[in-house]
Formats: C-alpha cells, structure tokens, sequence
C-alpha cells in the first residue's frame, strides 16, 4: 500500500445469514476511507461427466443458481446502502474466482468472512487462509461466530 489508503474494497460474500454483517463491516470501510466497493459472490458449481445425459439439465441449474445468486448479491448491495455498487457473480472454484477478480478490478483490499476452526476442520485448507496467500493485496477477515460448512464463499 505505501501508505495510501484502501481505493477500492472487494467484500466476498457467501450470501448466508453471515453476509449481512460481513458487509456491514466492508461497507463501514469504504465509507470511512471513501473508498469504492465492490461486491462478490462465487457460485461454485460441482464437475459434470462431459458425456453425460444430465449435462443440459445441470446447465440450466447452473444457470439457475448464477441468476437467483445475482438477485440476491443485488438485493444484498441495497441493504447495505450500496445499490449502484458493482455486483460480481462468478462460477467456478472460489477460492481461484477471489483472486481472479481482485486482480481483474484492482481491488487494494479483499473483505470475507472468517468462521472458527474446531477439532478436524483446523486441518482443512479454508477459503480465508488460501485467499490471504494468493490475494494481490491486503485480506480482512471477519470473524463470524457461526459453524458452516468450510468454503462456502
């Protein structure tokens, strides 16, 4: 950073009951540095056999869950006073699908959310941890007190 201040903030968000208060705190950044913000959602999809009849069927449901995700992310953005923010929905991996768009959009900070590690799972490479690696700028990860499933960002 050099000692300049956030320009633009990528807040990731997984669209569970958690996202609200991680874009609570995004959106508190950016408005206190006046600073863009930018928001995102990865819908991760899972791998279909090429040849398989189903493969137009999962299409479509992809398809689905990429534009009911956009509705949401949208709908979301307005909550927290954002309306004319960017909305990104992307498909694919999500912790590759971060940092891609950071990347893309020359985000100076990444907002997501953190959730507490318990017995195995501490184990398990999650979303925040490989996004703090691989991220082309600072990562801020808040804490929410709420056990889920790891990754879904």
């Amino acid at each position: 950073m050099n000692g300049e201040s956030y320009r633009r903030i990528l807040a990731v968000l997984d669209l569970s009951d958690d996202s609200l208060h991680i874009g609570q705190h995004a959106a508190a950044l950016a408005r206190g540095l006046q600073a863009e913000i930018e928001l995102l959602h990865v819908v991760e999809l899972l791998p279909v056999e090429p040849m398989s009849e189903t493969l137009m069927t999962t299409v479509r449901i992809e398809d689905e869950l990429v534009e009911r995700a956009r509705l949401r992310l949208a709908t979301l953005a307005g909550r927290l006073g954002f309306a004319t923010a960017p909305c990104w929905v992307e498909a694919g991996n999500v912790k590759a699908q971060i940092v891609r768009v950071a990347r893309r959009r020359q985000a100076d900070l990444i907002v997501l959310g953190s959730r507490e590690r318990h017995g195995v799972s501490i184990l398990v490479n999650l979303t925040e941890d490989t996004v703090l690696h691989a991220a082309p700028c600072d990562v801020l990860a808040v804490r929410v007190k709420r056990t889920a499933p790891p990754d879904r960002y």
